[in-house]
């Protein structure tokens, strides 16, 4: 993080990407005591606090409205860390806390549209609707698709803040991601189902290439241990490649072919068997599919 400034930011739900983004903060010289977690979990709200030296709350309101413990701060930044079948429910249980403190409100929540959680941590409960008197500019929130390589700090977060988002507000939910992902912002929420099927599903992708490439390999003669390990490798280099060269994937993948040459016949059997236009099907089903989850959902 580029900045230390110290904000207080309270994690409801300390699963595997809520560990993985304060880890990545306290890495970054993030102060812990700036920090606020609860977990319905009590055995991972001792874990949690054992290995990272956060403040642990009793219960998710506690985390919202301050802790003793943390000085009764209130928080500047609320990241909702649960599961998206149970964020309506959750959002309901925090609304009074979240109008009256206003933090700025962080979703990490795969597929549940901005409106969605604005609609709920306004009313509060099942049957409420939004009424003249509601003042949404109180619900300023970013919603962030990260990916699982997020947990070795090394992520890709495609993010996405609502009208109520102020500029200072977007650079620190920015910081916060930055500390395990690369973060890409988006203009149009819909967009963020497109983020969801090339960065949030992708890594999938590349476990299946690297399942292929094994498998290549046994058959070729070498051991599983040697297949997975340069297939493996080869996959991070070329990774690495793409993201410091200024030269396209495209034309990187043309240097790297020889006419005639071994990568030559291999690359020209993967398209005669249409493997880029499978893949590209492959993403496209995804992003379908994240529309479908967020109509469901949202609901």
């Amino acid at each position: 993080m580029a900045s230390r400034i110290c904000q207080r930011i309270s994690f409801i739900g300390g699963g595997n990407m809520a560990e993985a983004i304060i880890g990545g903060l306290i890495a970054n010289k993030y102060s812990p005591q700036c920090v606020t977690v609860f977990d319905p979990c009590e055995e991972r709200q001792v874990e949690l606090r054992k290995k990272y030296g956060v403040t642990i709350a009793p219960d998710g309101n506690s985390a919202i409205y301050g802790v003793e413990e943390n000085g009764d701060h209130s928080a500047e930044i609320v990241v909702l860390a649960v599961k998206p079948q149970v964020l309506k429910q959750v959002a309901f249980g925090l609304s009074k806390a979240i109008r009256t403190v206003q933090p700025l409100v962080v979703s990490i929540a795969a597929g549940i549209r901005t409106q969605s959680m604005e609609r709920w941590l306004l009313t509060g409960n099942e049957d409420g609707s939004l009424s003249d008197s509601d003042d949404e500019a109180k619900i300023s929130i970013v919603r962030c698709m990260p990916n699982t390589p997020a947990l070795v700090l090394c992520g890709a977060s495609g993010m996405y803040a609502n009208r109520n988002v102020s500029a200072s507000q977007k650079e620190s939910a920015d910081k916060v991601m930055s500390a395990v992902s690369k973060t890409e912002w988006v203009e149009k929420e819909d967009l963020l189902d497109a983020v969801t099927a090339v960065s949030g599903s992708g890594p999938a992708y590349f476990f299946l290439v690297l399942e292929a490439m094994e498998k290549a390999g046994v058959e070729a003669g070498l051991s599983a241990e040697t297949a997975s390990a340069l297939a493996i490798q080869t996959c991070l280099g070329a990774a690495k490649m793409a993201a410091s060269s200024n030269d396209s994937v495209t034309e990187l993948r043309r240097k790297v072919t020889s006419p005639n040459g071994t990568t030559d016949a291999a690359i020209k059997t993967m398209i005669k068997g249409d493997v880029p236009k499978w893949i590209a099907n492959g993403v496209l089903a995804a992003d379908q599919k994240s529309k479908e989850l967020a109509q469901q959902l949202g609901n």
